[in-house]
């Protein structure tokens, strides 16, 4: 109704008051997190996100600098009881989404209480070590992110938040021996799985092979997976929840004795993390390799080993 034209208005008049309209509705400051330099980035869906973005990744000592910019509307003023940005990492417990654990906090103090009148913006830089990896998984999420605050005397503050991802770079392992493993029932099966390593970087090929020593069972096939195990709580209260990742075929059809069949997994096209042990004593996450034997009865043999995993790159 209101963006109809009024008798003796004209359309122009009406076109001035749908601008009014709008005008008013328009909040009088708005606020925006500009991250400086060249980062990686990956594409996530943050908490205080409606759909997925993507985000600058930072190693553990890496400089998390930029500006908070505060616009202000033209012909506006916001009086503020001062303006702050916090550098939080916090892990979360996606079954108790109120009982938070903050394990990093820095504040910086960019306005005191005052009154702004015009478009302001704030360098800042943050230093600090950020301890653990960002993590999403199925009971827990670790995750780091900028927080602004312009508190607000009478009504709702102003808070912003921009997520980024922290990812560890490590070095080769200097110790890395083969994996062997048997699998064996008395006169029915026996064979030797071998894989060329215990650990891998995210973006390895995992090379082994399975050798049959003793078939006097028909088998179906064989197939070879990876397994998280994420573990959270301690005590009583710990539990675990895994979860196949990763899941191939190797062989078809039942073998004959000494025959060998090959294993070649790329894990670059699995979504994998590093292996995580006793993070902030809240969550662990592993990893097994698993050797599965089906034969024509549906019984199943299998085998597992762990393997550890680390990242070689940021991405």
């Amino acid at each position: 109704r209101s963006g109809r034209a009024r008798p003796g208005e004209g359309l122009a008049g009406a076109s001035a008051r749908r601008t009014m309209s709008l005008s008013f509705f328009r909040p009088t400051a708005t606020v925006e997190v500009e991250i400086a330099g060249e980062h990686p980035t990956k594409r996530i869906t943050p908490p205080s996100a409606d759909g997925p973005v993507d985000v600058p990744v930072f190693e553990a000592l890496g400089i998390v600098a930029g500006s908070v910019v505060v616009h202000i509307q033209q012909g506006k003023r916001l009086e503020h009881q001062g303006v702050k940005l916090e550098l939080i990492g916090q892990i979360e417990l996606l079954y108790d989404r109120g009982n938070n654990t903050r394990f990093l906090s820095l504040v910086r103090e960019l306005e005191p209480v005052g009154t702004l009148s015009e478009t302001t913006t704030y360098p800042f830089e943050f230093t600090t070590e950020k301890p653990y990896e960002s993590f999403s998984g199925t009971n827990v999420l670790a995750r780091y992110f900028l927080r602004v605050t312009v508190s607000k005397q009478y009504g709702n503050s102003m808070v912003k938040e921009h997520e980024f991802i922290v990812q560890h770079v490590q070095p080769e392992p200097e110790v890395n021996p083969a994996i062997n493993m048997e699998i064996g029932i008395t006169d029915c099966i026996h064979l030797q799985e071998t894989l060329s390593r215990q650990k891998y970087h995210l973006k390895d090929v995992i090379t082994g092979n399975v050798q049959f020593l003793l078939t006097r069972i028909r088998l179906k096939y064989a197939e070879v997976a990876i397994i998280r195990r994420e573990s959270v709580g301690q005590g009583p209260n710990a539990f675990t929840e895994s979860e196949n990742v990763a899941k191939f075929e190797v062989m078809d059809g039942s073998p004959s004795r000494g025959e060998v069949v090959p294993i070649r997994m790329h894990l670059a096209t699995i979504p994998l993390t590093p292996t995580y042990r006793g993070v902030h004593n809240l969550y662990s996450v592993r990893y097994h390799f698993n050797l599965v034997l089906v034969d024509e009865d549906d019984r199943r043999y299998f085998k597992q080993a762990e393997l550890t995993l680390w990242r070689k790159e940021l991405g």
